[in-house]
């Protein structure tokens, strides 16, 4: 763990959803959503960061009754839950868009395209809708993703998901790599936490300047409130910058190693069991949980 952080009244607590707040099929806990709305009460911003899409985070956001901005696909896009406006948005666009579709294209793995709030996918990613479809509930089957007309949106694209064999995600990573540098962010995953063994491989492509981190800090610039001041609550590598900016972080019990290392403090409460944010709330505030 990291050393904690002096600040004694935080004044801005982030969850991340999947793993942290929700259980396996995507209900929020309802101990974390009552500690949750009891801290909101006495004046505590509550906020949510995410890999989902804006359209697959608002059903827990109204849970939570959150009024303000959200971050979204691991901090590339912010929305006002009271508008439902983008505030911020980091996305490929024009001739980088079309150089990651090409990408894509040519190393043939199954292509799920993130853009205008909604998922592109064709034939080729119905094994692994049941995954990719709780990142948004505005799911578009197409004839071919490769030509979806959502490349080419004016707002860019927020990102892009494939799975497929090694040489595949491999062989498109490298593309994205070479022809985009350090504009674009490329993660490569095996795909057995996913469940898909067949598969082998995953892979993310997001444009370069967005991540959970980076939302954190708009969020709390937002709201007028110091990095110390926050805490973080998550349990995946995609919270490791969410975790190491937040003035105080909780890792959950089931988090890896290299997620519990970033955090200040360790949860024995896992996703399954529930609970895990109203421990956190606890330990935080004290006699100000509510």
């Amino acid at each position: 763990m990291r050393p904690r952080a002096s600040s004694e009244k935080p004044k801005l607590v982030a969850v991340d959803l999947d793993g942290t707040l929700l259980d396996a099929l995507g209900n929020p806990h309802p101990a974390d959503v009552k500690a949750l709305r009891a801290l909101s009460a006495l004046g505590v911003i509550v906020t949510i960061i995410t890999g989902r899409l804006y359209s697959g985070t608002r059903r827990a956001a109204e849970a939570l009754g959150i009024r303000g901005p959200v971050g979204c696909v691991d901090g590339s896009h912010v929305v006002s839950t009271e508008t439902h406006k983008t505030l911020y948005h980091r996305g490929f666009e024009k001739d980088h868009a079309e150089l990651v579709r090409s990408s894509f294209e040519s190393a043939g793995p199954a292509t799920f395209l993130f853009a205008n709030d909604t998922i592109v996918h064709d034939a080729h990613g119905d094994p692994y809708l049941d995954y990719v479809s709780t990142w948004s509930t505005d799911v578009i089957r197409a004839k071919s993703v490769a030509d979806h007309p959502l490349w080419r949106h004016d707002a860019g694209v927020t990102a892009v998901v494939a799975v497929g064999t090694m040489p595949q995600i491999m062989g498109a990573a490298k593309n994205i790599e070479e022809s985009l540098g350090s504009n674009a962010q490329v993660a490569t995953f095996p795909t057995r936490p996913l469940r898909y063994r067949e598969a082998g491989w995953g892979m993310l492509v997001r444009a370069a300047g967005g991540n959970k981190g980076s939302a954190l800090e708009w969020i709390a610039n937002h709201h007028g409130v110091e990095m110390e001041e926050t805490v973080a609550i998550g349990d995946w590598v995609n919270d490791l910058p969410m975790l190491r900016a937040a003035g105080r972080s909780f890792a959950m019990g089931q988090a890896p190693d290299v997620v519990r290392e970033a955090a200040t403090d360790l949860l024995e409460e896992t996703a399954g069991d529930g609970g895990g944010i109203a421990r956190a709330i606890e330990i935080a505030f004290g006699e100000r949980k509510g």
